[in-house]
């Protein structure tokens, strides 16, 4: 049992039958469903996450509801390519940044339907 792996090491360095196939096996095939695993679970939805959220960022207009990424919401007041000015309480406005933005409110949705069914 334990002088296999000398055995298999010997016939590699002597380029034996078989060698080129086992180094393919041993070493190629792993890394690359390895990498296909940390494509699909990592990569893959870190990116699509990402292109949502340049596409929020790109459709904000005046009036919309927004959180940011340190917890303020706030109804947009103005808007400009960089900076956003958020009315966070009545005639409290704050700037921020455009990129701070984390997502659409959805307080603001809550809300108007609570306040309807009263």
């Amino acid at each position: 049992m334990w002088l296999e792996g000398i055995a298999y090491a010997q016939t590699a360095a002597k380029g034996g039958a078989g060698a080129g196939e086992q180094v393919l096996f041993t070493t190629v095939i792993p890394l690359v469903f390895l990498f296909a695993i940390f494509y699909f679970l990592l990569i893959r939805p870190q990116t699509q996450k990402a292109a949502e959220l340049r596409k929020m960022l790109a459709a904000l207009k005046r009036n919309d509801e927004v959180v940011t990424t340190g917890g303020l919401i706030g109804k947009i007041v103005e808007l400009s390519e960089k900076i956003v000015v958020l009315e966070i309480a009545p005639n409290v406005r704050v700037r921020v940044e455009r990129a701070q933005i984390a997502a659409m409110s959805p307080y603001s949705k809550a809300a108007a339907k609570s306040g309807a069914k009263d």
